[in-house]
Parts: C-alpha cells; structure tokens; sequence
C-alpha cells in the first residue's frame, strides 16, 4: 500500500494551507476531509477581515484557496476519518508508519499526520436557525460585527466570549440586546463594563424558543425560566456565543487532547505524537482566526517536511 509523506485531515483554511506548503516543500500530500473544502468558512456569508479582501464570501474564499491547492496537483479525497493509529516501520527506519482509518472503508498510510479538523459552533437547535446560519446569524463578531454598523443586533450568551464580544458589537451597533440562558458568567469587571453601556439591554434568565420566521431576519422569541414571561426581541442580526467544540473524538486515543478535547500542540504544531501535528481550529490557542489558522497550516507543514526528512536520514 503506497505510503504519502504527510496526509491531512481537514480542509479548512488550515488544512489547505498546509497542504499546500507541504506540496511546495516536495511532499507527497494526501488532502482528506468528510465534507466538502472549506471547513466553517463555507458558512460564513461575508468576510470583512481577511488580508487583500474588503469583503468576501466565505464559500468563494475556500473555493479560492481549494483551486490553489488543486493548481499544486494536490490529491483530495473525502473520507470520513474514524481512527489514527501507529505502527513501526517494515524497513527498520525511524518514525513511524501513521495508518488513517476512515468511516467509508478506505485505509491510508503515511510517515506524517496534521490535524486540521477545526471546531464546530454549538447552536441553540431552535426552529429557523438553519435558515439564517452564516447569514444573520453568526458566531464571530471580529469577523462579521461591521455589517451591523448603526444597526441593531442581538447576542446570545453570557460567558466571556459573548460579553466582551457584546462591547466590541457596541462600539459600532445602535442597539445590543444580550440574551443568556442564565445569568453574566463572565468576568465581574467585564460584566459591569457591559451593563454601563447605554445602548446595551441586557435579558437573564430567559430560554430562547424560536427564530422568528421570514425571509429576512427580525429577531427572535423567548421565555424567562423564572417568570413564565415571554418576550420577543428585535433585531437586524444575533451572534450565538454558548460555546465551541472541537472536531476530535476519532484522535481521543491518541493522548494529543486536554480535557477539553482541543489538540495540545507546541509552536511547531508538534503534538505528543512523533509525526502527529495539530493546525487551526482545533488546537487549543488563544485566538481562532482564518489568518492564524492559515499560520499553523503552514507552520505545521515546514514541521512535517523536518520530520521526514530526520526519518530518511
């Protein structure tokens, strides 16, 4: 069975990067993801923060970038990947031989793996969300708050990531209305910062029930798990902030993930695993951005070509 030098699973902005640095490095790539190219990007309606672009679609951007690494002669498959696993090599060398597993039947083997399967958004699973996801609604207020500029716009959450993401949607917004299940989790001082705000309201305790239906998006209906009360809440857009999760149970045996399943991986995407690097989305870091995902993909490549070339000698 032919073994490639690097297979890469995803094919998010991460991924594709890394494949194709890893192509232009000399690497024989294997390119691998269940879904089509593009990774969360594909559903993200407009992008206001990627370099050289004032705004473009998500779904162009990736077929952009899949059209580069088709340009490079990269081989693409889809498959389902279900297992990694590691075994020492025929010839004596050192590394070892990575084996992919996946969901459809099919088994790939290679000296190197990069993990790129990014993170999916929790969603609320209330009716008419699907019909605005990555429309009006969001889950990235650096990527998408300046559409909402003089407009008004409702977040849901209230943790860290939805109230600070709140004050920034506030410089710009006309109105911020912050809708959370519970109470402000967040910060103390980021909390009172938020309630300071004179064009932000602010509703605890309230389960939402429904996206309002339409062909344009006008907000949303909830009920207070306290009261009984049921109101509903006006909007041009909302940003959904009740958490990420990544996209690593198939790697859980690996023992790559911290306790909450994000890849742990070094400045050089290395993982625990000789031969196993992390990229993007998935890893545990500070900041998930295209841009730095774009960065770990081709960091994780030029590791890669290290490594195999450490391996052969």
């Amino acid at each position: 069975m032919k073994i490639y030098d690097v297979i890469i699973v995803g094919s998010g902005p991460a991924g594709m990067t890394a494949a194709i640095y890893a192509k232009r490095a000399n690497l024989d790539v294997l390119l691998l993801d269940k879904l089509a190219p593009g990774g969360q990007i594909i559903n993200t309606y407009e992008i206001q923060n990627y370099p050289g672009f004032s705004s473009v679609n998500g779904a162009d951007l990736a077929m952009q970038v899949f059209e580069h690494t088709q340009a490079l002669g990269i081989e693409f498959d889809y498959g389902t990947v279900e297992k990694i696993e590691t075994e020492e090599r025929e010839d004596g060398g050192c590394g070892t031989i990575k084996i992919v597993t996946c969901a459809e039947g099919k088994t790939y083997r290679s000296l190197a793996v990069i993990l790129a399967t990014g993170t999916k958004p929790r969603m609320l699973h209330v009716p008419n969300e699907l019909d605005f996801a990555g429309k009006s609604i969001s889950w990235c207020a650096i990527c998408d708050g300046a559409k909402y500029r003089d407009k008004s716009v409702i977040v849901i959450g209230g943790g860290n990531s939805a109230v600070e993401e709140s004050i920034y949607l506030a410089e710009m917004a006309k109105k911020v209305t912050v809708v959370t299940m519970l109470d402000l989790t967040a910060d103390p001082m980021a909390c009172d910062k938020l309630k300071s705000l004179p064009n932000v309201e602010v509703y605890e305790w309230f389960d939402i029930k429904e996206f309002l239906p339409g062909a344009v998006f006008t907000g949303l209906r909830a009920v207070s798990s306290k009261t009984g009360e049921e109101i509903v809440v006006y909007g041009d857009g909302a940003f959904e902030y009740i958490g990420l999760q990544p996209v690593t149970e198939p790697f859980a045996d690996l023992g790559i993930l911290e306790s909450h399943g994000y890849i742990e991986a070094n400045e050089r995407m290395e993982t625990a695993v000789p031969g196993i690097f992390g990229a993007g989305d998935s890893n545990s870091k500070l900041l998930r951005q295209i841009v730095t995902a774009c960065s770990d993909g081709a960091v994780a490549a030029q590791s890669a070509a290290a490594y195999k070339k450490k391996c052969m000698g």
